[in-house]
């Protein structure tokens, strides 16, 4: 069982950049991404990245002011947001997926962390 730990959310002003990160257990996975949830809205795609091949994707309106990268000696991904905006308010939830292709899909992901608050606000 893969257990993912995100850090790096918090309080911050408009136009200010945030690092979130998740360092996964283990790895037995080939795919990690970031999903948000917002309050009253559904959870959706944020990034993504194939940890074999490097490739990412990305939700359209947010690629340019968000970044996914990885660290493969720590099992760990990044989100770097810069550009942050009062409608990137939402808990982030990192999440890995064994295999597969759409990346976009929640249902794809076997593993979820538990969430973290990112709050853009001044």
């Amino acid at each position: 069982q893969v257990q993912l730990v995100e850090s790096g959310g918090g309080l911050v002003q408009p136009g200010n950049s945030l690092r979130l990160s998740c360092a996964a257990s283990e790895r037995t996975f080939t795919i990690m991404g970031w999903f948000r949830q917002a309050p009253g809205k559904e959870r959706e795609f944020v990034a993504a990245c194939d940890w074999k091949s490097g490739n990412t994707y990305y939700t359209s309106s947010m690629r340019g002011r968000f970044t996914i990268s990885r660290d493969n000696a720590k099992n760990t991904v990044y989100l770097q947001m810069n550009s942050l905006k009062p409608e990137d308010t939402a808990v982030y939830y990192c999440a890995a997926a064994r295999g597969g292709v759409y990346v976009y899909t929640s249902a794809l992901y076997n593993y979820w962390g538990q969430g973290i608050q990112v709050t853009v606000s001044s």
